[in-house]
């Protein structure tokens, strides 16, 4: 790929970024939703944040990551759930996996 395809390639995707950001605001005067997809909207929200979360704490490349990785999400999805600080959640989950791998768990 030549650098000129290169750089057009990218002005384009960013202009459509920018376009679809842009329909946002505009176009949410206009189009009315029902309350039932307003719902529907923030649920899948929720549903996509958890498939990430799970296919990252759950998979490396095409196998299974052990189980220290999805123990440390465990512990950090609990004390985020009792809002701890941001820190420590942070610290506790890397904490855990780094522990359960020094003790020789996968």
């Amino acid at each position: 790929m030549d650098s000129v395809e290169l750089i057009i390639a990218a002005a384009v995707l960013g202009a459509g970024t920018f376009a679809f950001r842009f329909a946002g605001p505009v176009l949410r005067t206009r189009v009315k939703l029902s309350p039932r997809a307003e719902r529907l909207m923030a649920l899948s929200a929720i549903v996509l944040l958890a498939a990430l979360v799970a296919t990252s704490a759950l998979t490396e490349g095409h196998s299974f990551a052990g189980i220290a990785r999805p123990a440390g999400v465990l512990v950090g999805g609990v004390l985020a759930w009792r809002k701890a600080p941001f820190v420590a959640v942070v610290v506790a989950a890397a904490a855990t996996a780094a522990l359960l791998r020094l003790a020789g768990v996968p």
